[in-house]
């Protein structure tokens, strides 16, 4: 009898094993990092590299043997495809919480982050994100949400005060795709643009899948602005361009960070010459550990996969370990104070920590053009 109680116990004990994975017999603990972005669909190339910004991250902190409550950690990563889309994006935060991920980074857009934060915050879970940049989402109190990159505040500012100052424009048109972020940037662009003396013509109105602009475009050759803004992304402004210059519009043409990605050259052809554009952050080369990091994502994911936000997403990833590290703890109740209170030494900025509502303390911003086709930097600006 003592030998079938010995067996029973035995296996009691290889099912809770089973139970809980190899992570419970070997004294292990799995962290899981939940990436959304869209990783189909016209913005896929956005959506890839700020996966692929998480993905090296999990690689180089499983290479750490980090030790976290007592246990080595297990780093993985729970990709997800949010298509751009906000319900899309609720569907897939619910998801992460229902299997109780550790940490999330993302999403990319405005639109969506903005529905999937409410999620994360009543289920505790911490959410950073790499790319969204609509003022609203901090304004909306949550103390899991946090924004790694400047928001549209410091770009469409950043962008009107330099069609005032550089490019001598006195008139600008502005377009906008209806989206949280494309509206919210065109709205900033366009109250700068005034308050800096200059003159709104025209403010039109298109939606995120269009592909023809003819009829706006049309109109706006009409009023000769000297600036053409954009509110939108890449997928739209490259065939924009292209129209723009089949019409033989003599312009600038502007926009925030959703445009301003080498995949825009690549559908705008040279058309995309007369671009100017905005994003939040330093370019690779004056980011304190860019150049050795791109060569090592480069080499991981090849060089026509780098876009825009994948080191902030790499950072994003490393800002919510550093904080489970000091906490002592992977449980988001535990560890998110710490978030609060970090500062981290990253690959973007040399001291990442927030502010009270969540946004970056003392982001920068960069405005690059567009020559034959090869994006370069123009100007480098930290937001006061």
């Amino acid at each position: 009898m003592k030998r079938k109680h010995t067996i029973v116990a035995l296996s009691v004990g290889l099912a809770l094993a089973g139970a809980y994975g190899s992570a419970f017999a070997a004294g292990e603990v799995t962290v899981t990092i939940g990436s959304a972005a869209p990783m189909s669909g016209p913005q896929a190339a956005f959506g890839q590299d700020n996966t692929n910004g998480v993905r090296m991250a999990i690689n180089d902190l499983n290479k750490e043997n980090i030790v976290i409550g007592g246990k080595k950690v297990i780093w993985k990563i729970d990709a997800q495809d949010d298509q751009a889309d906000p319900k899309q994006a609720t569907t897939v935060a619910q998801k992460f919480v229902d299997e109780k991920v550790n940490g999330v980074v993302g999403h990319l857009n405005s639109g969506c982050t903005f529905p999937a934060s409410r999620i994360y915050n009543q289920a505790g879970i911490p959410d950073i994100t790499p790319s969204s940049t609509d003022p609203k989402i901090a304004e909306q109190g949550f103390k899991t949400f946090f924004r790694i990159i400047a928001n549209d505040n410091a770009l469409g500012a950043g962008l009107a005060n330099y069609a005032k100052a550089n490019l001598k424009a006195k008139t600008v048109a502005v377009i906008d795709d209806r989206t949280a972020y494309g509206q919210g940037v065109a709205d900033v662009f366009a109250k700068t643009a005034k308050k800096d003396g200059l003159k709104v013509l025209d403010r039109e109105y298109t939606n995120d899948k269009a592909t023809d602009f003819s009829a706006i475009l049309t109109k706006i050759k009409s009023l000769h602005p000297d600036v053409i803004f954009y509110g939108g992304m890449y997928s739209q402004a490259g065939p924009m361009l292209r129209q723009i210059q089949q019409l033989g519009i003599k312009t600038h043409f502007m926009g925030g960070d959703g445009i301003c990605a080498p995949e825009l050259a690549k559908l705008a052809g040279n058309a995309a010459d007369i671009t100017i554009c905005a994003e939040g952050g330093s370019p690779i080369s004056k980011m304190p550990g860019g150049v050795a990091w791109k060569k090592r994502y480069d080499a991981e994911f090849g060089p026509s996969a780098f876009q825009i936000y994948s080191p902030y997403s790499y950072d994003g990833t490393m800002v919510l370990a550093a904080a489970m590290k000091k906490a002592n703890s992977v449980d988001p109740a535990k560890y998110l104070k710490d978030i609060r209170n970090i500062d981290y030494n990253g690959v973007t900025k040399s001291d990442i920590h927030f502010l009270a509502n969540g946004n970056l303390a003392e982001p920068t911003i960069t405005l690059s053009k567009f020559d034959n086709g090869v994006k370069t930097v123009v100007a480098v600006e930290e937001v006061k």
